[in-house]
């Protein structure tokens, strides 16, 4: 992908963070801020957002199919990831639209990398070959423990595969997610999401606000 496409990420959102931390719930919320300020917003999701990525998407989080090998599983992603940068992303940003995606790379970093024990310096080539310099403007880090996940992941009657992982792994992968937000604080926000969902919107609202004062 050219350099020409990094200007793009100007209008690039993407929300991270482990399973129930409320992503869902805040990725309705982002986009009818934007909405209210007369932006038009493509909601996407990974792995996903096309029919071809959605189909990895089932490859990946069926339980039901063999065991699927750790560099496998890093490889699909960034299957899905190109057919979705391409065939969706890309395109709706060349249009003028923000883009909200529910994770994007930095999930990789951390399920892939920091959870599964991948090497960082392989993710960070896929990352390259697939996005040439396209990243977010912006990624709000949605951050809560193993217990909140557990608890707020209580009533679903399916779990995927990732979510039938135990704390040791999910530990690792939010230790991964936390050095990312040190590493990067210019992009990553990290909001904390043990707090009340009005406290935290107030402070999505507000990191929003500081990342494009011209809609404040």
């Amino acid at each position: 992908m050219p350099s020409a496409m990094s200007h793009l990420g100007r209008r690039f959102i993407t929300v991270e963070g482990i399973e129930g931390v409320g992503k869902s719930t805040n990725m309705a919320f982002i986009g009818a801020w934007l909405e209210e300020r007369g932006q038009r917003v493509t909601v996407t999701r990974e792995p996903g957002g096309t029919p071809g990525a959605e189909a990895i998407r089932r490859l990946v989080l069926d339980t039901g199919r063999d065991q699927i090998p750790d560099q496998s599983e890093l490889l699909l992603m960034f299957a899905a990831r190109a057919a979705h940068l391409q065939t969706l992303i890309v395109p709706a940003l060349e249009a003028g639209d923000f883009v909200l995606c529910d994770r994007f790379t930095d999930a990789s970093y951390a399920y892939q990398g920091y959870g599964r024990g991948l090497s960082l310096e392989s993710i960070a080539t896929l990352e390259t070959l697939v996005q040439g310099d396209l990243r977010p403007q912006l990624t709000i880090l949605l951050d809560g423990s193993f217990e909140l996940s557990v608890a707020r992941r209580a009533g679903r009657t399916e779990t995927d595969r990732f979510e039938r992982e135990q704390l040791a792994f999910f530990e690792r992968v939010r230790s991964g997610y936390l050095a990312i937000a040190a590493e990067q604080p210019g992009r990553v926000k990290r909001v904390g999401a043990e707090q009340s969902l009005a406290d935290v919107q107030r402070n999505i609202a507000l990191v929003l606000t500081a990342s494009y004062p011209e809609f404040s």
